[in-house]
This record gives structure tokens, sequence and C-alpha cells, in this order.
């Protein structure tokens, strides 16, 4: 959900790096770890009512030997009504241009909720809003914030086959950003993934954004990435990617998820 970029996009507005870091992180929660993190790409599909998700991880884009990164984040999602999910992550950012000094701090706060409007059904999948605030509480001037608040409103979709061995989710939705040097922009992103036994679930996405930034080029990327269920409540998760056209030469994202 940087998405994570989402949330925050680390740009250096004092010239100390020129090309800047184009970095994106979309942080989504998922549903007892299946959906959402480790990807960029987000589900439908809320937390359960008065059931928690704490996550402890670390997510960075590597941009020309420039890094950007939070290590680490913390996310926490709860389902408050039925069909609905708070959410907020509170980052630690690192921003390293290769030809400046690396800054270290905390970063801009995302908040948002989820909402599923359509259930799930045999032929029909379900459908769900999860609007994004992201609080310019990070230091721009250092690279560690976007300056501005930032929204993004997107629609996802999922179904589930085969008994739920396969599960494939998807969507989409537009970000505004009026940050100085900063464009609003579309995100789509789809993911497919096969649950392989009881304790492991693999998945890769494919994903377009269009340039958010002035002199940007939209990127096109994939990630790869899965799910170990260590117990019930205990979750480790995964991911690796890079574009396909664009910027980055490597994403990743490591979590771990504590789930009751």
């Amino acid at each position: 959900m940087i998405r994570r970029l989402f949330p925050w996009a680390a740009r250096n507005t004092t010239g100390r790096a020129a090309t800047a870091l184009l970095v994106v992180i979309l942080l989504l929660p998922g549903h007892h770890a299946y959906a959402g993190p480790p990807f960029l790409t987000d589900d439908p599909e809320p937390v359960e009512l008065h059931h928690w998700e704490l996550y402890l991880a670390s997510l960075g884009n590597v941009v020309s030997h420039n890094l950007a990164a939070t290590m680490p984040h913390v996310e926490i999602n709860y389902g408050a009504l039925e069909n609905v999910q708070l959410h907020t992550i509170a980052p630690l950012a690192i921003s390293h241009a290769n030809d400046g000094p690396t800054d270290y701090g905390y970063g801009d706060t995302e908040l948002g909720f989820k909402y599923r409007f359509v259930q799930e059904s045999k032929y029909v999948p379900m459908v769900g809003i999860f609007p994004l605030v992201e609080i310019p509480t990070g230091s721009a001037a250092h690279g560690l914030g976007n300056g501005r608040v930032q929204c993004f409103l997107p629609v996802w979709l999922q179904k589930s086959f085969d008994d739920d061995k396969w599960t494939t989710y998807g969507g989409g939705g537009y970000w505004f950003n009026n940050a100085q040097g900063a464009k609003d922009h579309w995100f789509f992103g789809w993911t497919l993934q096969r649950k392989i036994n009881d304790h492991l679930t693999l998945g890769g996405e494919l994903f377009h954004q269009t340039s958010d930034a002035q002199g940007a080029t939209d990127r096109t990327g994939f990630n790869l990435g899965g799910i170990i269920d260590v117990t019930a409540h205990h979750h480790l998760l995964f991911s690796a990617g890079r574009d396909l056209q664009g910027p980055v030469t490597l994403s990743y994202y490591l979590a771990y998820q504590l789930t009751f």
C-alpha cells in the first residue's frame, strides 16, 4: 500500500540528489495474512469483527543505488464493525542518496478504513473500498516525508476458487498529491495466490502506476512473495520484485504479523 512511494514519496528538496528517490510503498492489510501484504495490491476483505492484525515490517525500494525504506514500521488493523476495518501505519523511515548522507527518522503517518459492500458468492466477487490519508508527519526536507497531505481512493475486488486454494484480487484507484514536484496519479494492480498447504501461501502481482512526479515516467512492475503461517496467530510475510518499466531496480517487503 505502500502501498506504498505509497504511502510516502521520498524526494530530496535540497538538491542533494538531482534525480530524486522515486519510491513507491503500499502497505495494505489483508485477511488472516492471505491478502494485501506482502503485495502493493490490496483486497476488499476487512479484518473480522473485534479481531486485530499487528505488523512489524520493513519495506523499501532501490533506485540507482538510492534507497528509501521503512526500518521498521508498525501497522495496526482492527475489525471495528461488521465489514469495516480501521487501519494505521506508523513508520520509521530511512532515505539514503548515493551522493549524500543518510537520513533516518519518523515518516508520514497513514490512516484509513476498509469497507466491504458486496459479499463474495459463487459467481460474484466481493467488492470494497479502502480510502487512505497520508499525514505529513515526516520531514520532506530530509526525504522522510511527502510534505503535504495525500489521499488514495481505490476500489478492490476478490474471488476465490477450488475450495479457497486459489485467490485472485485487485483493482485500483486515484492518488491526490499536491506536494512540490508531485502529481496526482493512478495505481492499478492484480494478484494471484495459491495456498500450497496449511502453512504456506505463494503468489505474485503485476501493477501499473502513472507518473507521480514532474519528469517521472509511468511504472509497470511485479512482485513475488508468500506467507508462512507459523501458528494460527504468528505469521511471516515476504516479497521482492522490480520495475519492468520504470526506475526501481529492487523492491522488498518483510514482516512479522500477529493476529488475535
